[in-house]
């Protein structure tokens, strides 16, 4: 995990940190993200910090205490819902504004991952939230340069297979033929799997 361009990113969009936080593995685009195991048990909250400046920082339950030991940063454990709650305080300190996995008014679901409890809790820090969707478009959305070649090129097979139906297709009127719907998409597929 290159720690640096998320905080570079960070920086960019005018935040202060992001801050990831999962139960019983709700928040897939976190674990994607942070190349965390989507396997992972994961039946108490996690919240992993990263900073727009300084090392990330960890609070996880004591129960389940390595989940994060993958990822980068000091490590803060929390036993009890007071020891979350000031855990969270203290793993938030230094932050004004941060990112999460949020969408006012749910306008993109797909974001929309932390319930309304968990925003309440971090808010009650004295931090602003605010949705983490154009973080995610970088760093889970946006297409490598491979990835991108390979779409360039799953296009112009499609378009060529397109464009070779309808030469199927008239072919078959001017030989006095009238293919069916269903014959035509079965010869489309048939050359998506040839």
């Amino acid at each position: 995990m290159n720690i640096s361009a998320f905080q570079q990113a960070l920086k960019e969009e005018g935040l202060d940190g992001w801050l990831f936080f999962d139960h019983h593995q709700r928040d897939l685009l976190a674990y994607r993200i942070l190349g965390l195991s989507e396997t992972m048990h994961a039946t108490r909250r996690w919240y992993y910090l990263i900073p727009a400046d300084g090392a990330p920082r960890k609070l996880v339950h004591r129960i389940e205490s390595g989940n994060l030991d993958s990822l980068p940063g000091a490590k803060n454990v929390y036993s009890s819902w007071d020891s979350q709650s000031s855990g969270l305080s203290k793993l938030l300190e230094g932050q004004k504004r941060v990112a999460m996995q949020y969408s006012p008014m749910c306008a993109i679901p797909y974001v929309s991952m932390v319930d309304a409890g968990t925003l309440e809790l971090v808010r009650g820090c004295g931090v602003d939230v605010v949705s983490s969707a154009n973080l995610v478009q970088i760093f889970e959305a946006r297409w490598t340069d491979a990835q991108f070649a390979m779409h360039v090129e799953a296009g112009k097979l499609v378009d060529e297979v397109r464009r070779n139906a309808f030469v199927q297709v008239a072919e078959a009127h001017r030989a006095g033929k009238r293919p069916t719907e269903y014959e035509i998409q079965q010869w489309i597929m048939s050359m998506f799997f040839t």
